[in-house]
C-alpha cells in the first residue's frame, strides 16, 4: 500500500496509512485558533436570507481568485459588479446574479463543495510563476485544468530548488496556510559541501541575524553523506525568500542542493517523482480543512482520479 501523503491525527487510534519515516517528521503543530487579523472572522449569516445567498467575497474566494481578505480589497477598489452595479462591502449575491470583475464575467459558485488540492514535486530550473519574460518552463504549465477558478501556490519555491509544491482552488486555505501568523513548518532536505560543527547547528537553532532581520531553524540534524558531502533536515516556519539556504551561507557553507519534504501535514511521497503530480482524495482534503479550521462541507463528493502527469 503507498504511503499517504496526509499525516493523520496524533489522537486517533485507528491504525493509519504508512507516513513517510523521516527522522524529523514530528507531528505537525496545528495553527493557532487564533486567527489573525489579515483574515476576517466568518461572520454568522441573518436568518432571514435566503438559503443560497452567500456574501459576495466569499463566492469570489471560492472561485479561485484570491484569498477573502483579497476579494474585500477588490470590492473597495471598485473593481467587482453585480448585475451593472458596483459592488460594496456587504454585499450578498445569489444564482442567476451576474457578477464582473475588471468586467469579465465570474461564474457563481454557491455549493458548498471541497477546493481541489494538489501536491506536485517540482525540479530544478522550473520557477512558480505564470509568466516569466526568460521563457524558463513554468509549475503550471501542465496542471490539470480547473473551471470557474484557477490554481493558487502554497508557498513558493526558488529555481535552484525542488520538492513539495501544494496547488488549491482555494484563495482561504491557501491564505491560512502561507500567513506568517500560522506558523506552518516547513522541512527541507539539506546537501552541503563541508559539515557543520555542533556549535553552528546550535547557532541556527538559537537564531542568526540575516540581512532581513533573524532566523532560526525549528530543528536540525545530520542525516549523513558520502566525502565531502553532507545532508541535514531542517526545519522552519518561515517562507522568506531563499532563507535555508541564506542561513547555511551564514556559516560559510554553500547548498549544492534543497529539497522540500514536507507542508504543515502534507508529506511529498516517495512515489512522487520530480515532475509528477497527484491529486488529494477528498477525506484527505477534508483533514487539511479541519487542520487549518476551515470549514468541511458535509456532503463530501466523489473521490476524483488522481493526476500524475508526465
Amino acid at each position: 500500500m503507498p504511503s499517504s501523503p496526509i499525516r493523520p491525527p496524533k489522537k486517533s487510534r485507528a491504525k493509519p496509512a504508512s507516513p513517510i519515516r523521516r527522522p524529523l517528521a514530528p507531528e505537525p503543530v496545528k495553527p493557532r485558533v487564533q486567527k489573525p487579523s489579515t483574515v476576517p472572522e466568518i461572520s454568522a449569516e441573518p436568518e432571514n436570507d435566503a438559503p443560497a445567498s452567500q456574501k459576495l467575497q466569499k463566492v469570489l474566494a471560492g472561485s479561485g481568485l484570491g484569498s477573502r481578505r483579497d476579494m474585500e480589497t477588490w470590492i473597495e477598489a471598485g473593481r467587482v459588479s453585480v448585475n451593472g452595479t458596483v459592488a460594496t462591502l456587504g454585499r450578498r449575491v445569489s444564482p442567476g446574479d451576474r457578477i464582473l470583475v475588471d468586467n469579465r464575467p465570474v461564474k457563481l459558485n454557491l455549493e458548498d463543495e471541497l477546493p481541489r488540492v494538489l501536491i506536485y514535486h517540482k525540479r530544478e530550473g522550473e520557477i512558480v510563476s505564470r509568466d516569466d519574460p526568460q521563457a524558463r518552463t513554468t509549475v503550471f504549465e501542465e496542471l490539470p485544468r480547473v473551471r470557474n477558478g484557477k490554481w493558487i501556490a502554497i508557498g513558493r519555491l526558488d529555481f535552484n530548488t525542488e520538492g513539495l509544491l501544494i496547488f488549491t482552488t482555494s484563495g482561504d486555505l491557501a491564505n491560512r496556510l502561507m500567513h506568517p501568523s500560522f506558523e506552518v513548518e516547513r522541512e527541507y532536505s539539506v546537501r552541503i559541501m563541508g559539515e557543520l560543527s555542533q556549535e553552528q547547528m546550535r547557532s541556527m537553532t538559537a537564531g542568526i541575524q540575516l540581512d532581513d532581520g533573524p532566523a532560526h531553524f525549528e530543528r536540525i540534524a545530520e542525516q549523513g553523506g558520502e566525502s565531502s558531502n553532507r545532508w541535514y533536515q531542517v526545519i522552519i516556519k518561515e517562507g522568506r525568500n531563499r532563507e535555508v539556504r541564506r542561513m547555511f551561507e551564514a556559516m560559510g557553507m554553500m547548498v549544492s542542493r534543497l529539497i522540500r519534504v514536507r507542508f504543515g501535514m502534507v508529506n511529498l511521497p516517495p512515489r512522487v517523482k520530480r515532475g509528477q503530480m497527484l491529486e488529494l482524495e477528498s477525506q484527505q482534503v477534508a483533514a487539511i480543512l479541519k487542520w487549518t479550521d476551515l470549514p468541511v462541507p458535509e456532503m463530501l463528493p466523489q473521490n476524483r482520479p488522481q493526476d500524475k502527469k508526465r
